[in-house]
């Protein structure tokens, strides 16, 4: 069996079947890309394992996992005007925080080549929205690309590393859930290696690079329309862009990405199929081929996922450009929400022309699945801390979530956060709530990678304007919920090891003196301190820490090291059930009679349990006596 690491860098062509994502890091190889940067964010982590799973003395890429996507976009930025080629990639909601900076980037002359990868989540399967980036395409004047397939993944990423070299302008990439984790066999070309290039090419003549007064500005702003424009020329007649001819007069799809292929899965029962116009480029819109397609056609529908964003610049044009073809968008709100599966792709077509598809009895489910809702894994540290900070509050104080493993506090039974906006709001959004309110505590939470990635400019307003909420940060020491990757706190990175930053140093820096720091599997301890905090006027740091067990569990068996034994539960208990209703790790369960029972796939011997008992009857197994022999 081929590794992965090995086919990615293999100077032969090759046929493998890939995801997306992996398709992706071969492109990237084959294009000739020198710098990589990213923050871990689902649905795109897997390029960071394609990379990672290069041997280091083979891998033409350098790689790191900057301390947010901001960052990461301008490392990739700074290494792109140097002359070299460069990747970033992150999650929808991460261009967010990345704005600042993208948006400048289609005023700048990036000599080097530079394709942004946006993993866009429609259905909000790991986001707190569902949002559609084709927006920020045209807010920033940067053109963009959507692929439908892992191979086109690959096709379309080496076109875009072209085109940005050629023209010195960054390209998107934009990639949504189902194409990333896709899977298809993709053929690849074959590559030749060639030797790193050092060299530095930074020339303030092939800039401006400073937009400041209008002077600077308009020009820049001129040019990066001039790009566009020629780019939208060229998409007119580029292969990207697809028409397939059904010889229908009567009626035209336009879509792309995943719908695209959700829509040839229903038109195989159609009794007349649609021609179709695929759109490789989404941005900026093929002008001329978008009009020449309408004027083929009586009828031509929209699919697209999310937002109306192509149907709205379809109407325009047509408006422009006098032409009578009915143009039909979105029929309803549901059409703006949710994946384009080919279930739902059918239910839009039937709306629109019901006479082109069979009617369809809804399926029968082949299964009966029981409920599975998000939890917290056995063992997790973040458990044992909301199981103990809960005995510290008022019903009627406020808590703040924030993203990460932890944001699953605010489910049954803890509780644990009434409000949630984004990367490292808890703070600000704490001291907001702390305004004018002299009856309500404000608790806030906060992970440990987003403490570095977003948390430390509230952290930092909390103590330049004396706000009065305790912040309880809880590091596990990992960006847990995306996979594991380090960040700045634990001495390491994707390149071997770093200086640590601690947590508690930076907090002694900046000027924080009310901080505890407590293992989150001391519970009595912990909901002793979160009282005494919330006693106690000003700003207030609690660190709950604990190592996430999940990953410590999986390096110990790694090693070869023997798990802790499993616990169980004695003739003490008397089904108080402290254990299953307000600990609630999934490793309890509850049998029909009312006794509990231990999950023996899903004890991992932590014990944080234990102390949970009231009458102490969940114990450690004793080994077996044939075990000592």
């Amino acid at each position: 069996m081929k590794k992965l690491g090995d086919f990615l860098i293999s100077p032969d062509g090759s046929t493998e079947i890939v995801m997306g994502n992996t398709a992706i890091v071969r492109g990237m190889i084959e294009s000739g890309v020198r710098v990589v940067t990213s923050y871990p964010g689902s649905p795109t982590p897997e390029i960071a394992a394609a990379i990672t799973a290069i041997p280091k003395d083979k891998n033409p890429l350098y790689f790191e996992f900057s301390t947010n996507e901001k960052v990461a976009t301008e490392v990739a930025f700074g290494a792109s005007i140097n002359g070299h080629l460069s990747t970033v990639f992150f999650k929808s909601v991460g261009l967010n925080v990345a704005a600042d900076t993208f948006v400048q980037l289609g005023h700048m002359e990036i000599i080097g080549g530079m394709v942004i990868i946006l993993g866009d989540d429609p259905g909000a399967n790991s986001s707190q929205n569902e949002q559609d980036n084709r927006h920020y395409a045209r807010l920033a004047y940067v053109p963009m690309l959507e692929p439908s397939t892992p191979t086109e993944s690959y096709t379309m990423f080496k076109k875009a590393a072209q085109l940005s070299i050629e023209r010195c302008m960054p390209v998107i990439l934009r990639m949504t859930t189902h194409v990333c984790h896709a899977k298809e066999k993709v053929t690849f070309s074959s590559w030749t290696p060639l030797p790193l290039d050092h060299s530095s090419r930074f020339n303030v003549d092939n800039g401006p690079y400073i937009p400041l007064t209008t002077k600077l500005v308009l020009p820049l702003k001129r040019r990066a329309l001039e790009k566009l424009a020629q780019f939208a020329a060229d998409a007119d007649t580029s292969s990207l862009n697809t028409v397939i001819n059904n010889n229908n007069p009567l009626y035209g799809i336009i879509t792309m990405g995943a719908p695209f292929q959700s829509l040839q899965d229903v038109l195989e029962e159609a009794a007349l199929k649609p021609d179709i116009l695929k759109l490789g480029i989404i941005h900026p819109l093929p002008k001329q081929l978008v009009a020449d397609f309408l004027r083929q056609h009586k009828e031509v529908k929209i699919v697209e996922e999310l937002d109306d964003f192509i149907e709205q610049q379809v109407k325009a044009l047509a408006y422009d450009m006098d032409i009578s073809t009915k143009i039909i968008g979105k029929q309803d709100y549901e059409e703006w929400l949710n994946e384009y599966t080919p279930e739902k792709v059918y239910t839009i077509l039937q709306k629109v022309w019901p006479h082109l598809l069979p009617n369809k009895k809804p399926p029968t489910p082949l299964l009966h699945w029981s409920p599975r809702p998000a939890q917290l894994c056995p063992g997790c540290g973040h458990r044992s801390a909301f199981h103990a900070i809960k005995q510290a509050l008022d019903p009627n104080d406020i808590t703040v979530a924030d993203i990460g493993c932890h944001t699953l506090g605010i489910m049954e039974p803890y509780n644990m956060g009434q409000v949630l906006l984004c990367m490292g709001h808890s703070s600000g959004t704490a001291a907001g709530l702390s305004l004018f309110n002299n009856s309500r505590k404000v608790v806030a939470f906060l992970g440990d990678s987003t403490f570095f990635h977003a948390g430390l400019p509230g952290i930092i307003n909390a103590v330049f304007n004396h706000h009065n909420f305790t912040l309880i940060l809880l590091d596990n020491g990992t960006t847990a919920m995306t996979g594991h990757q380090s960040h700045p706190g634990v001495g390491y990175n994707v390149n071997g090891s770093t200086e640590k930053i601690p947590i508690r140093r930076v907090l002694d820096g900046i000027g924080i003196t009310n901080i505890r720091e407590i293992d989150a599997y001391a519970q009595g301890q912990l909901t002793e301190a979160v009282k005494a905090a919330l006693t106690e006027k000003g700003f207030k740091v609690i660190i709950a820490k604990h190592p996430c067990m999940l990953k410590a569990m999986r390096e110990r068996s790694a090693a070869g090291k023997p798990l802790p034994p499993s616990v169980e539960i004695t003739t003490d208990c008397n089904q108080n059930y402290t254990c299953v209703s307000t600990f609630a790790c999934p490793t309890f369960q509850r049998n029909e009679d009312g006794s509990i029972i231990v999950h023996k796939d899903l004890c991992i011997g932590d014990g944080s349990c234990k102390q949970t008992c009231p009458t102490k009857a969940i114990l450690h197994k004793r080994p077996k006596k044939e075990d000592n022999s």
